[in-house]
């Protein structure tokens, strides 16, 4: 009987968690829980764990089971994971969900296991893995099933991640742990520097959400921001521009520039010159700052362009790989 069994794209990521069915996209909440530490009892999860963050009393942790987009933290990952799938399949189930759960490319056997088991865990009959840069390429429909070279960019935010496709696979790809949080991190050094004054992440990501830029832009933007002056520790205001945004990315921005260049110089030739003629795919939240595109043109010598649907592609791409398991199985990573 239709409806009865689910087969579940999951877009486990550092920062947020979406799940797919088929086309549509079912859910999508930050990867956040917070928890009663005397009874290691979760009591919020996602956007309402997200809301508690830094306003919480000291017997409430809000934490992040993921690090760099593999499990830290596993059994709080495996509750939060298994509340998200209750959420969008009911508890009355006849059949256990299938689940297709993406993976930063190169994770280790011990990463792979941890998410595997806390699909299993989850209440799933059976888990598949799929790397992230080939979910992301499923999910923007690239032409990756022919002998020719595509490349997508997925900037997420604890990874970023190149990879380098054809004949449904990865010929070669590269995981950076520099990416949107790095960013941030980034923001908070450089305000330190040269404000004097100590901000928080969540600050941080509202300046690079809606005054941070890649480049340099015609458009310049202001915002001001309350911080903690480090030599009174009072309270001090702060008014950035969107030229102080773009200083304090560089070094980073670079870093993952870099990355991109190690996977091109391990590309054959004859593949480069499909990539340099298609362009370079951007996807992942990262890839949504402003002029990203246009710096990584102009780093690479390649074409760099921000697909349509740059962060629900990877869980869409999940969600399809069902159709497409027989060609894509002997390119999936190992379960175990």
């Amino acid at each position: 009987m239709a409806g009865l069994s689910h087969e579940l794209g999951i877009d486990l990521g550092t920062f947020n968690t979406r799940i797919a069915e088929g086309k549509d996209i079912l859910l999508q909440e930050p990867t956040i829980v917070a928890i009663l530490l005397e009874e290691l009892k979760i009591v919020e999860i996602g956007k309402s764990a997200l809301d508690m963050k830094g306003r919480v009393p000291e017997n409430i942790e809000v934490t992040r089971p993921l690090r760099f987009g593999v499990i830290a933290e596993y059994e709080i990952a495996e509750n939060l994971l298994r509340e998200l799938v209750r959420q969008v399949t009911g508890k009355m189930l006849l059949f256990r969900p299938k689940l297709m759960i993406t993976v930063p490319f190169g994770v280790t056997s011990v990463e792979r296991r941890a998410v595997y088991e806390a699909g299993l865990g989850a209440g799933s009959r059976d888990v598949n893995l799929i790397q992230q840069p080939l979910a992301g390429a499923i999910g923007i429909d690239l032409p990756f099933g022919t002998p020719t070279g595509n490349m997508i960019i997925c900037l997420g935010a604890g990874t970023s991640q190149a990879a380098v496709l054809s004949m449904h696979g990865i010929v070669s790809a590269e995981t950076s742990r520099v990416a949107g949080l790095e960013l941030d991190e980034a923001i908070i050094s450089y305000i330190r520097r040269k404000f004097g004054l100590i901000i928080g992440q969540p600050t941080a990501e509202q300046l690079k959400i809606r005054i941070g830029a890649a480049i340099s832009q015609d458009n310049q933007q202001t915002m001001q921001i309350q911080g903690q002056d480090q030599i009174s520790g009072l309270p001090k205001p702060a008014t950035l521009t969107t030229d102080d945004i773009v200083e304090a990315l560089q070094s980073p921005l670079e870093n993952i520039a870099g990355t991109i260049r190690h996977v091109l110089e391990k590309t054959p030739p004859e593949l480069i010159s499909d990539i340099i003629d298609r362009g370079v795919a951007l996807c992942g939240g990262t890839s949504l700052l402003r002029g990203v595109d246009r710096y990584l043109t102009a780093a690479l010598g390649i074409p760099a362009y921000l697909v349509d649907n740059p962060t629900t592609c990877m869980v869409e791409g999940a969600a399809k790989a069902f159709s497409m398991i027989e060609v894509l199985s002997r390119n999936l990573p190992p379960r175990i």
